[in-house]
């Protein structure tokens, strides 16, 4: 007789206290980037990070009080480098880095994913976006 293994398929661990908003199934590929993104947010230098897509959202930030502004700065980021990038045919921007007196920001767009990860400016972006991409 054939046995079959079956796997439990788990959910991507939430940490404590962050806004999830979720319509639909999951997909895996959000699945993984929301626990990779858990991790990332323990690391020294990260203060948070929103995970988007047209079904689901995952905020997770140190001062929920400026989920707001946040949400808006990397809004305009995103928008900026389109109609930046748009006169060079520069369509599909995948990455952005933004750099300010003391914080900076990753925002990047993985198929219909999209994250920002928001950390102060001596937070390693390059090991970031290495974790975030294996």
């Amino acid at each position: 007789m054939k046995q079959k293994n079956i796997l439990a398929q788990t959910e991507p661990e939430v940490p404590e206290g962050a806004a999830v908003i979720s319509v639909g199934d999951e997909d895996s590929g959000f699945s993984n980037l929301a626990a990779s993104l858990a991790e990332i947010r323990k690391l020294k230098g990260v203060f948070g990070y929103i995970l988007r897509n047209k079904k689901s959202a995952i905020v997770d930030l140190e001062e929920q009080e400026k989920i707001s502004s946040l949400a808006l700065l990397s809004t305009h980021i995103r928008e900026s480098s389109f109609e930046s990038g748009r006169p060079f045919n520069l369509s599909d921007i995948e990455s952005v880095l933004v750099e300010g007196k003391n914080a900076k920001v990753l925002c990047m767009s993985l198929g219909e994913n999209m994250l920002d990860v928001f950390m102060e400016k001596t937070a390693s972006d390059v090991s970031i976006t290495k974790r975030i991409l294996l």
